[in-house]
């Protein structure tokens, strides 16, 4: 006897992706692809402090509110191992203050040059619902910018087993490794396992 398949939980619209990033957003729909219907907005949210996960969530929270639906946020951070994880979420304060020769000059007491990038994608249902996190994080090193310099802090940051940083490195490339595809690979998965049914479907 054939299983029934179960049906998951419904959307009533598409996901709204919360950015105001056009190079972002550019990332996203490339990585995504088809898998995941939604569409983007910019939205002005308070700037929140703490850690990467809890500023997701609360994002998330905000933005639910705000939309009435289905929302994806993004919290992104570059964090300096010498530094104990800063710049960490405050990074585009840091990047528009200090520019990408500032940061390096951040680690020039420290021999440790080490760093991440964590990107924290939280989804939620609407408003009122709990928010899921999916992060991802990608290993690498701070050295003197090389590359375009038009999409914030990729021109300094080195992933480990690469000769190039990420504005050097070619799109589709950069897009296999990096943190942002890592956190949108869960997003994926959990999309695929719940089994989401959008309203508009038939």
């Amino acid at each position: 006897m054939a299983a029934v398949k179960a049906c998951g939980p419904v959307l009533s619209r598409p996901v709204t992706f919360v950015t105001g990033n056009a190079k972002k957003l550019e990332e996203v729909r490339s990585i995504l692809g088809q898998s995941i219907p939604f569409q983007s907005l910019k939205l002005d949210l308070p700037e929140l402090q703490g850690e990467p996960e809890d500023i997701s969530k609360d994002k998330a929270r905000l933005a639910a509110i705000e939309v009435n639906g289905p929302v994806l946020v993004e919290d992104t951070c570059l964090c300096f191992n010498a530094l104990k994880g800063l710049p960490g979420p405050y990074i585009k304060w840091f990047l528009q203050k200090l520019g990408h020769e500032g940061l390096n000059n951040l680690l020039m007491a420290y021999e440790d040059k080490s760093a991440y990038a964590l990107c924290a994608f939280s989804f939620m249902n609407g408003p009122g619902a709990e928010p899921i996190t999916f992060l991802g994080k990608t290993p690498g090193k701070i050295v003197p910018a090389r590359g375009p310099t038009d999409f914030g802090w990729d021109p300094i940051f080195q992933p480990d087993g690469y000769e190039q940083t990420y504005a050097e490195m070619p799109k589709e490339e950069k897009n296999t490794i990096s943190h942002r595809y890592r956190a949108l690979a869960q997003v994926k998965s959990h999309f695929a396992e719940a089994g989401y049914i959008f309203q508009s479907d038939p």
